[in-house]
């Protein structure tokens, strides 16, 4: 009796664990449960002719491991590729880790001057797919520099008026005696309202001239202080003249840190307006900067990292004068292109007047886009003894169909270095004003 109960017993068992089996083979694993590659059966069990392994059991086996049974943790499951430290890769789409302490502000992974994010540059984890998240790439944080060598600010003298003494008191008197008071009051009302009409998106404004030393810079600080002085959205100038530019000098600049180059490989569409203006220099006159360069020879500025700023910061400014390169630099003829309007900056000489005469033309002849009608002419007139009329040279260009703004001789700013809106002269203030409201009325476009 004995033996024959042994034997139905084993036969019972036999029979129910090939049951199980078949049942199991079945079944369906549970949702996100992946059944262990190579893992072997339970010991005893054998598996029905055809069928795959069982769904892993919970705290026996980790989804996507090579350790199976009981040795294996959640936690610390082995990836095909293994990290040292036995970590876990992150599932696709999840941002990569930010480190701590000082890394974290060489690392390209979140706000702010330090570390700032950016999807440009980023190199894939190894062993990852395609879809797989970027690493975060070390970009070093600029040094920060002074605008001006602290050696050199000492020989800087105190500045003066634009205008001088006599020519002060004439104005005053005649505005005691002479009427025309009422008509510069007049004026006055009607460039303040021009420079204070809205904007639906961000205006780009570009300066330019076909030589150096035409007053370039001079003219854009010019328009950045104007704007920044009658509007209250943000204005920002943007030096996109690498190559030694002077406009963080002209603006009173006490140190450049971050470049229009460096702000290209950080910038994201996610950064609000508070960590944009972390990469920024504040103009103690008004408005904010973006250097070009940190007084370095040979800085360069390419075009797609050009475009990528301008894009990036369209949003966040209503008005961006852009100090470009002299023609015919492609990155100038692109910023040219691109923008609601334009300004060309001419030298009162006979040789720049008759050149620019000729790049107006060559303008009037490019079909697409037309850029005729959104640029304005500023005539500069740099010494007090200018042997050219500039009235006779403003007709002159003014037959290519562009309006002309004559910007008078002022010592404040001949002299160079900061420019002070209380020391520039009353013509150079008027022509400031009137140049910019042209600027921003074809932006706009109500004069095309």
């Amino acid at each position: 009796m004995g033996g024959e109960d042994w034997q139905g017993d084993l036969l019972r068992t036999l029979r129910a664990t090939a049951g199980g089996t078949a049942r199991d083979a079945g079944a369906t694993p549970a949702s996100g449960a992946t059944p262990a590659s190579g893992a072997t059966p339970a010991s005893g069990a054998t598996p029905a002719p055809g069928a795959a392994a069982g769904p892993p059991v919970p705290g026996n086996s980790v989804p996507g491991s090579s350790v199976s049974g009981n040795n294996a943790v959640p936690g610390n499951a082995a990836p095909d590729n293994p990290v040292p430290g036995n970590s876990v890769p992150a599932p696709a789409g999840t941002p990569p880790a930010v480190p701590d302490g000082p890394a974290a502000g060489r690392a390209v992974a979140r706000s702010g001057p330090g570390g700032p994010l950016s999807g440009r540059g980023a190199a894939p984890l190894p062993g990852a797919g395609p879809g797989a998240p970027a690493a975060p790439v070390a970009i070093p944080s600029p040094v920060p520099v002074p605008g001006l060598d602290p050696e050199l600010a000492p020989a800087h003298r105190r500045s003066r008026s634009g205008d001088r003494v006599v020519c002060r008191a004439a104005r005053s008197l005649r505005q005691l005696l002479v009427s025309s008071a009422s008509r510069q009051v007049a004026e006055a009302t009607r460039i303040a309202q021009e420079l204070q009409q809205p904007v639906t998106t961000g205006r780009q404004l570009v300066v330019t001239s076909i030589r150096g030393g035409a007053g370039k810079t001079t003219v854009a600080a010019l328009l950045n202080l104007t704007y920044a002085h009658y509007r209250q959205d943000p204005v920002l100038v943007v030096e996109a003249d690498p190559a030694l530019g002077t406009l963080p000098i002209r603006l009173g600049a006490p140190s450049v840190r971050w470049t229009c180059a460096d702000l290209a490989q950080v910038v994201s569409p996610s950064m609000q307006f508070a960590e944009i203006t972390g990469y920024l220099v504040q103009v103690a006159e008004g408005g904010w900067l973006l250097p070009g360069s940190r007084g370095r020879v040979g800085a360069r500025l390419e075009l797609p990292e050009y475009r990528a700023v301008m894009v990036a910061l369209r949003r966040y400014f209503g008005i961006t004068v852009v100090d470009c390169e002299t023609l015919p630099n492609p990155l100038a003829r692109t910023a040219l292109a691109a923008a609601q309007a334009r300004v060309l900056v001419v030298p009162a000489t006979v040789e720049g007047v008759a050149s620019t005469r000729a790049v107006l033309d060559w303008m009037a002849g490019v079909p697409h886009p037309r850029m005729l009608p959104g640029t304005v002419v500023a005539l500069t007139t740099h010494s007090p003894d200018a042997t050219i009329d500039p009235a006779a040279a403003a007709r002159h260009l003014e037959a290519a169909g562009v309006p002309v703004v004559p910007v008078p001789y002022d010592r404040h700013l001949a002299a160079g270095g900061p420019i002070q809106v209380a020391r520039l002269g009353q013509g150079t203030r008027l022509a400031a004003g009137r140049l910019a409201a042209a600027l921003l009325t074809r932006a706009v476009g109500t004069a095309r």
